[in-house]
Formats: structure tokens, sequence, C-alpha cells
């Protein structure tokens, strides 16, 4: 039975029992329901916790549930039948008490909870809002700007910040059980108010509301379900709470259906699924790292690593190329320092981590090394000859590389078997996507230390064959080529970004491409080239040798003031694009923003089709999280196939 009652003299413990997250399936709420009619019952009960077995309390609802017609008992009911029992409730809360869980505690006349327990109403982060009262009885307790920031943002708190907002009522040391059956006994004392009877003190000006309308839309920028939840809470507070439990629980229920919410939760279980390893086997340990390069992508992957709590041998080849590794490492924890999302205490302790080191020598106890140098096969090949040459057996030996065969770079070594891609995106110790490129040879014991790096690290691991830039530059080089051949055909970059922007993605090609620094894709042409191959870009060509290489050289696609990132229209690149486009003799086009969208993301579509069937993918999913995780494709679209299947291809309403 997921639920059970356990006696504890004149008190009760509601025991979920649900693993892996005791989420509020059917089962879960028939047992509440009928633990609460059970304790009703007995006059000898004076109370009762509720309390989870596992790593938490309960931490949501079962999404797997949400593609079908709600089933009795409705968690609303559940909530009701507990804030109404007879026998007061409180809920001990460990780990994470998320979504329908902070809804059942809100439900209890008490929360206890201890130190490093989270808790939220992240429904909008599935195109949701909440269901079963949290709209409604949240700002009953704690003040409306906190409400706003965990409803409407779908942001979790802690439990300090929920005990010193009023959310919990007291935070336990030691045994949760124990404690919370103290604080109990002294509370029956003085039996509190249930919760939806509590007053509101605060309900916001209209001008409250409209600045956290604004804030929603930056932040969750194209979703419906963060301006939905705090129109719940507006009602909440200004109606009654009847009227504002019924109106939350309609919209919820309208928004299940939603294309928005589907999406979401088509990425919420990839990202599950992606957590799993491909094969059976058991990781090499990580109880430390080295990185080859300190580089901006070198120096983000260290923080990484740091982050995690394993120490760090950077390598560098000189002293002066070390300094400014390790200096960069420095600047990443300063700005962590400077924005108040770190303490110089916990940066000092992060930075003591880490080592530099100019002999390969200094890797070798290392269970882990990632390659981050030059994109250059030379380079790197020599690179692993040393540390081939140095480091223990069992070291798995990754390589950052973005093209580069890593078969060629693992056959410089004696141990192709432990040699493997972790390609990391940039910034490396923000971004959450983490490439994983099988090589040939690479073993099952070096694919499951991959994963358990990824794990690790916060990262999303997604599996990659090998090929020309992968699953994510692969299909990146389609996306700035078909934006690029727009404009032979009088669409301007404006224009193009414009698109991307109301398609839902935190920028345009061209805006990205003077951001990133247009002499990294020229690079990665040049090598094509090299290969062989013929590349398509005549006006990226022609801005690169006039040395326009971005906002770093004060123009690029777009030109640039000193000290200002604005993007302004270039008559030099006005100049360059007729000229392109008279060559190339095509007809011009009147093209609005859905039509742009369509023209550069059906060829993506069809280059991802093609990815899955050489194999390089193995599912759409996992192009789908490449997309939404690395190179900002709309989650709430559900990534570039998703959104293919679910549109035919087409682009939606971009307005």
């Amino acid at each position: 039975m997921p639920v059970t009652v356990d006696p504890r003299d004149d008190l009760a413990l509601v025991v979920v029992d649900s693993p892996p997250v005791n989420a509020t399936s059917r089962a879960v709420r028939a047992g509440l329901i009928e633990a609460a009619d059970r304790i009703d019952a007995n006059p000898l009960i004076r109370a009762a916790v509720l309390i989870c077995r596992g790593q938490t309390f309960i931490a949501g609802g079962d999404v797997r549930e949400f593609d079908a017609e709600p089933v009795e008992p409705h968690l609303p009911d559940v909530v009701a039948r507990i804030e109404a029992a007879e026998t007061p409730w409180l809920a001990a809360i460990h780990g994470s008490a998320l979504g329908g869980g902070l809804e059942l505690a809100l439900g209890c006349r008490w929360r206890v909870a201890t130190a490093d327990a989270r808790l939220g109403l992240p429904e909008v982060t599935l195109g949701l809002i909440p269901g079963a009262g949290g709209t409604v009885r949240l700002p009953r307790l704690v003040p409306l700007d906190l409400a706003t920031r965990m409803a409407g943002l779908g942001e979790p708190i802690s439990a300090q910040e929920a005990h010193a907002n009023g959310l919990v009522d007291a935070l336990i040391e030691g045994d949760l059980e124990a404690g919370a059956l103290r604080f109990l006994r002294c509370a029956l004392d003085a039996p509190p108010q249930r919760t939806i009877d509590r007053p509101i003190a605060d309900t916001g000006a209209n001008d409250f509301w409209q600045s956290q309308q604004s804030t929603a839309a930056k932040r969750h920028r194209g979703q419906a379900a963060p301006g939905l939840a705090l129109e719940a809470l507006r009602a909440a507070v200004e109606r009654s709470a009847g009227d504002a439990l019924s109106r939350e629980r309609e919209v919820h229920l309208r928004l299940r259906k939603s294309p928005e919410s589907r999406a979401l939760r088509h990425v919420f279980f990839a990202e599950r699924a992606a957590m799993k390893p491909p094969v059976e086997a058991a990781p090499g340990d990580l109880d430390s790292a080295g990185v080859v390069g300190g580089g901006t992508m070198g120096a983000g992957i260290a923080a990484a690593f740091l982050d995690a709590g394993i120490p760090v041998t950077l390598m560098e080849r000189d002293q002066a190329s070390l300094d400014r590794g390790l200096a960069g490492v420095a600047r990443i924890y300063a700005g962590s320092v400077k924005r108040g999302r770190m303490s110089e205490a916990d940066r000092d302790a992060r930075l003591a981590q880490l080592t530099g080191a100019l002999d390969a020598s200094s890797l070798a106890g290392a269970d882990v090394v990632v390659e981050a140098v030059f994109e250059d096969l030379e380079v790197k090949r020599e690179v692993f000859r040393r540390l081939d040459a140095v480091c223990k057996p069992g070291a798995l030996l990754a390589t950052n590389t973005s093209y580069i065969d890593p078969n060629a770079i693992a056959a410089a070594t004696s141990r192709p078997d432990a040699v493997i891609g972790l390609h990391f995106f940039s910034p490396a110790n923000v971004m959450k996507l983490l490439e994983v490129v099988r090589t040939d040879a690479a073993s099952a014991r070096s694919l499951a230390t991959a994963w358990a790096v990824a794990r690790r690290l916060g990262k999303t691991p997604v599996l990659s064959g090998v090929c020309d830039g992968f699953i994510g530059n692969r299909i990146l080089k389609v996306f700035r080529r078909e934006a690029e051949r727009l404009l032979l055909s009088g669409t301007h970059p404006g224009d193009v970004d414009h698109a991307m922007r109301a398609f839902g993605m935190p920028m345009g090609s061209f805006e990205m491409q003077d951001l990133a620094g247009l002499d990294i894709a020229a690079a990665m042409r040049a090598a094509a080239r090299a290969r062989g191959e013929t590349v398509f870009a005549p006006i990226s060509d022609r801005l690169v040798a006039l040395g326009r290489l971005g906002q770093k050289a004060g123009g690029g696609w777009y030109d640039y003031d000193d000290g200002d990132r604005t993007p302004r229209p270039s008559d030099t690149v006005a100049e360059i694009i007729a000229d392109e486009s008279a060559k190339a003799g095509g007809a011009r086009e009147d093209l609005d923003a859905g039509a742009i969208q369509h023209r550069i993301f059906r060829p993506m579509v069809e280059e991802g089709k093609r990815i899955l069937s050489e194999g390089i993918a193995e599912t759409p999913s996992a192009i789908d999280l490449v997309e939404v995780l690395g190179f900002g494709f709309p989650r709430w679209r559900g990534g570039l196939m998703y959104w293919a299947a679910a549109n035919g291809g087409q682009s939606p309403n971009s307005t």
C-alpha cells in the first residue's frame, strides 16, 4: 500500500511510500482519503503527521496521468478533505515538496521541514498552473511578492526562506519523524486556523500586478501559463476563496490539453529518459579531474567540476597561458559573487580545490581528464599522446571537440576504449547540455562514467554518434546557412532575427553570430573546405575578410557603438548583401515572419531526419534536447522534431 497509518500513542503517522518521488498518483490520493476517514473515526487520535519515506516528500503530481481525463479522487478534494479533517494534520517535509505535494502540505494545519528541504509550485514549467488550491492558499501564508515568485515564475525556495516567511512553522534538526511529533504535541495546545480561512493582508495594487506580468512575460517568453498563474493569484486575493478555487481548477484542466503543456511535458519526459545510461556497467571513480586548456571553454569546464565538489587540475602549455586560465576561473566566481549567487566563502572554497600545472604528469592521478585545446586535430592528438603516457589505468580521457572526429584522436593512444567525446556548451559551467560522443572503441565502462560525470555536474547527457558537428553543430550549420540564404532573396538580417525571436528563440541567427564572433564559424568553414567540402557562406566570408568579427570588433552583421551591444543596421553589410544578391540572380521575395521561420526550420528538420537515419541520434527526443538545452529552441514548443511532428513543419502564428 502506498499510504499507511501508523499510530503513535495519541498521534498517528500517515506514511506515503510510493517510489521514486511519492507522486500524487491515484493510489496515493485514494490512500490519503482513506487515512483521513480512519483517523477522524478514531477518537483516540488527537492529530496526524503526514510524512514520506524515501529521499523526498511528495515531489509533485504523476505527470503520466496528465494526458488522460482526471480520475477520482481528485487532488483538490484530497487537499480539502485533509484541511477540513476533525483531526488536524501536520506535514513533515524533507527533500522536495513541489506542486501537488506542496498543495497537500498547504491543506495541513502546520508544516515543518528539514533545513535542506525545497518547496515550490513549479507547474508553470509544465505549461500549467496549480490545480489543487496552490494559488489560493499560498498567499494566505506568505507575502504576495513571494507567492508570485513561487506560483507565477515557478521558482522553488529553501526551507529557510519558507520558515522566514511563514510557509513553514519550524525547521527540524535531527530525526524528522521524532521532531515532527514533538512539535505537534506542543502545537496542539493552540490549533491554528485552517489555511483557507486565513485572511490575506496584502492584495497588491494594480501596478504591482502589471509589474509581475511584465516580469513573467520576460522570464517565460511566449508562454501563457505564467500569466494565467498570476491571474489566479490575483483572483485569490480579490475574490472569495470558493470562486478562486473554481477558477484555478478550470484553468488548470484547460491547460492540461494545451499544445504548450503537451510540449513541455514531452521535454520533461525526454530529460528523465536521457539520464539513464545507454549501457549497464559500473562507472569509474570521480574523485578528481583534470582539464587541459585554460581558454574560455576550459575555464568553464573547470568551474563545472569545482561546482560539483570535484578537485580540478588545470593544465596549460606555458605560465602565461596558465595564469590566464586560472584568472578565467576566478572571474567566473567573481561574477557569481557580484550577482549575489555565491558567497565569498563558497568562492574561496571552490578556488582552493583548483590547481594549476604545466606538466602532464600532474594529471597522473585524475579520474577524468577533459581536453579543451584549440580545434586542430594534430594538436589534440599530441595532447592525448601525453595523457596516454601519464594517466592512470581506468581514467576517462575526454575530448571537448566540436567538430573533429574523436576516433582520430583516440587512435593516438594505446587505450582508445577509454577515450570519448564530452562536448560541453558555452558557458560550460552554466549550460545543461552535454553531448556524449561515442567513439568506435569506447567501452561500456567509459560510457557509464560519462553518464556519471553528467549527473555529477548537473548536466543532461545526450548520446551522439560521430559525424561533423555531431548533433548540435551539424544542425546549427543548417540554421546559419538557411538564414544567410534568405538574405540573397531580399530579406534583411533584422527581419530574420525578428522572426526567430517571435518564434521564441532567445536571439536570431545574426545576433548570435555577432555575440559569439564570426571568426569561430569561419575557422570551422576553413577546416571543412580543407576536407574538400562545399560551404555556403558568401556574405559571412566577406564580413570576416573585412575584419567584421562581431561585437568584439565593433561590427559584424550589425554595427555597434563603443560600450554598447545594441545592434544597428549596417550600410556596409547592406551593400555586401545587395552585391551577393545580384550575383545570385534570384528573385526577390517579401517574406513575413512565419514564412521566414518555415524557410529556416524546415531544412533543419530534414537534417534532423538524416541524423536519425544515419544513427547519429537514437531518437527524435535526443535531437529535441540538444536544440532546447544547447541552442535555445523554445522549450514550450517541445524541441525541433517534436514541433515538426506536431505542426507538420509549419510555423504556428508567430505574433
